[in-house]
C-alpha cells in the first residue's frame, strides 16, 4: 500500500496510489509530497517511486538484522537515512516494528511491514490540527513526539493492569492457581515493558541522529529537545515498573512456597506421628515367647488400642502447638 501525503491548506491530507497508476511514472505529477508511506511495498510500487521521485528502495531495507551503523547514516548526495523500532500495544503480541525513514529531496518516505498506531495517531491529528506540519523533518519529528505519548499511554495501561495483580497478590491468601494466573499476567507486563523501555531507547537515539546532523532549524530544534526531555521522564517509570514486577514476582512465588511447605509440614508431622504405632507393631511382631497374644486373650485389641493412642497423643500435642494450622 502506497500513500501520497500533501499540505492542503495547512492539513496534511492523504491521497493513495491507485494500482492503475502504478504503470504511469508521471501519476500524481501535479502533487508536491511532504510524506510518502509505504506499507508492505510490492515490487510495482518500488518501481514507481524509482521513476517518480528517482529513489531507489533495497529490499532488505526494514530487515532485523542491519548493523548497528546502518541504522542512521547520511548519503553524499544528502539523503538522510534513519531506521527505528515502533511499538504495537497489541493485547495478543505486543511487539516492535522496524520501519525505515528516507529524507530525500526535502520528501519523506517510510517503508515498514505492518500499519501502525503511531502513524494513524499522526494523520489524525494532522487533518484536524492547522499548521501542524511544514515540512518533511516536521512529519519526522511528530512521528517520534507521538511514539513517545503512545509509549506513555502503554505504561499507563502497564500500572492499571499491576494495580489489578497487586489487588490478588496482597490479599491474604493465594492458592496455586491464583499464583499461576498471577506469574502470567505479571511477566506479560514485564515482556510489554521491555519493549517500551526499548523503543523509547531507539526514539532517543533517532532524535538525538537528527540534532546532530544539523538538518533542523531552531524551532525544531527545541521540539527535538522536548521530545528528548519526555523519553526521559519516562526512563523512571520504566525503571519503577521493573523493580514493581520483580517485587510481585518475589511475593507471589512467596506463595507458593509458602503452599508447598504447607503440604510438606503435613507429610512431615504424619511421618512423626506413625513412629509410635510402628515401633509398637514391630515389638509385637517379634516371634519370642511370652508376647500377649499368647498369653493373653485380650492381647491383639490392647495392641491395636495402644497404637491408636500412640497416634492421637502425638496429633494433640501438634495441634495445641499450632503446626497442624
Amino acid at each position: 500500500m502506497l500513500n501520497v501525503f500533501t499540505l492542503d491548506n495547512g492539513r496534511l491530507s492523504g491521497r493513495p496510489l491507485q494500482d492503475d497508476d502504478l504503470d504511469n511514472p508521471d501519476a500524481l505529477a501535479d502533487v508536491r509530497p511532504v510524506w510518502v508511506d509505504l506499507e508492505s511495498p510490492s515490487a510495482a510500487e518500488k518501481r514507481w517511486i524509482a521513476s517518480r521521485f528517482g529513489l531507489t528502495i533495497p529490499d532488505d531495507i526494514v530487515d532485523d538484522d542491519l548493523e548497528e551503523s546502518a541504522r542512521f547514516y547520511e548519503e553524499d548526495n544528502g539523503e538522510l537515512h534513519i531506521r527505528s523500532d515502533f511499538l504495537i500495544d497489541d493485547d495478543i503480541t505486543p511487539r516492535n516494528v522496524r520501519v525505515a525513514f528516507i529524507l530525500h529531496n526535502k520528501v519523506l518516505f517510510s517503508i515498514h511491514d505492518e500499519d501502525l498506531p503511531v502513524f494513524r495517531l499522526l494523520r489524525l491529528r494532522a487533518r484536524r490540527i492547522p499548521a501542524l506540519i511544514e515540512d518533511a523533518k516536521d512529519v519526522l519529528l511528530k512521528l517520534y513526539d507521538a511514539d513517545a505519548e503512545y509509549s506513555a499511554d502503554a505504561l499507563e495501561g502497564i500500572y492499571d493492569a499491576l494495580e489489578k495483580v497487586s489487588e490478588q497478590v496482597l490479599k491474604q491468601q493465594v492458592s496455586d492457581q491464583e499464583a499461576g494466573a498471577v506469574l502470567s499476567a505479571v511477566a506479560k507486563e514485564e515482556d510489554l515493558n521491555g519493549r517500551i523501555r526499548r523503543n523509547v531507547m531507539d526514539t532517543r537515539r533517532a532524535v538525538s541522529f537528527m540534532m546532530r546532523s544539523r538538518m533542523l532549524n531552531a524551532e525544531q530544534f527545541e521540539e527535538a529537545r522536548q521530545i528528548l526531555r519526555d523519553i526521559d521522564s519516562l526512563d523512571s517509570h520504566t525503571a519503577f515498573l521493573f523493580d514493581k514486577i520483580n517485587f510481585l514476582m518475589d511475593a507471589t512465588v512467596g506463595f507458593i512456597n509458602i503452599n508447598q511447605n504447607k503440604i510438606i509440614k503435613i507429610f512431615s508431622v504424619a511421618s512423626v506421628a506413625l513412629l509410635p504405632p510402628t515401633l509398637i507393631a514391630s515389638i509385637y511382631g517379634m516371634n519370642f515367647k511370652g508376647i500377649p497374644e499368647l498369653d493373653w486373650a485380650l492381647g491383639y485389641p490392647y495392641a491395636l488400642g495402644l497404637m491408636v493412642v500412640s497416634i492421637a497423643a502425638p496429633f494433640i500435642y501438634f495441634r495445641r502447638k499450632g503446626w497442624l494450622r
